[in-house]
């Protein structure tokens, strides 16, 4: 089977490089025209489910690219965004300030920190990886689905499927309306496609060859 991992449009929040967690920010204008994109883009694929974190801004992202298919969205609370506990709703700029050995190690050695009040990498990973697991699982081979996350969350996602840590979390991207694309069979997971945002410009999504 075949996952299209999405992050979610922009919102206000990522705009202003805010600590967002679980805050319910809605997407702004160019974050609904970024969905509404990324919709039409895969309009053309056959995708049977729609799988979205409960938060506004994913849920949202998920109902448009749901909506050429017939389809509804179905809500996974273990995709959500990581918990950022005290950190959330302050500006990086802000976060730095007060807590400057914390935002170090979180620019170095992310896989160290927790928020205080909320969560850490590890944790997130591992409910993550979870609930990718549980709709791995549902599904047959040949049939495609969209699930719509958080950059957190597809990071961490992205580094299981490669086999690394989440001491690797600054090492891949993960932009806003970006697609990844993985394979699932019986070998496991494999990464075809990384962080593309063609679809944004008018560019098609590429697909895998046929003896992939």
């Amino acid at each position: 089977m075949k996952i299209i991992l999405i992050r979610h449009g922009q919102t206000k929040w990522n705009r202003e490089e805010v600590f967002r967690g679980r805050a319910d920010i809605p997407l702004d204008e160019t974050g609904v025209a970024q969905a509404e994109a990324t919709g039409a883009a895969l309009s053309h694929i056959k995708i049977t489910a729609v799988y979205s974190s409960p938060l506004a801004r994913a849920n949202e992202t998920g109902r448009i690219i749901a909506r050429p298919h017939g389809l509804g969205v179905q809500l996974v609370d273990d995709l959500a965004d990581i918990d950022c506990g005290a950190w959330e709703g302050l500006p990086v700029e802000e976060a730095r300030s007060r807590y400057p050995d914390m935002f170090q190690a979180w620019q170095r050695v992310p896989h160290t920190v927790t928020f205080p009040g909320g969560e850490s990498l590890d944790k997130v990973a591992r409910r993550a990886a979870s609930a990718l697991d549980r709709i791995a699982a549902a599904h047959a081979q040949g049939e495609t689905v969209a699930v719509v996350s958080h950059r957190v969350v597809n990071k961490l996602l992205l580094l299981r499927v490669l086999g690394l840590g989440s001491s690797a979390f600054w090492k891949i991207r993960q932009d806003t309306c970006c697609l990844n694309i993985i394979e699932h069979g019986p070998g496991g997971y494999v990464l075809h496609l990384l962080n593309d945002r063609c679809h944004l410009t008018g560019g098609r999504i590429p697909e895998p060859p046929a003896d992939f």
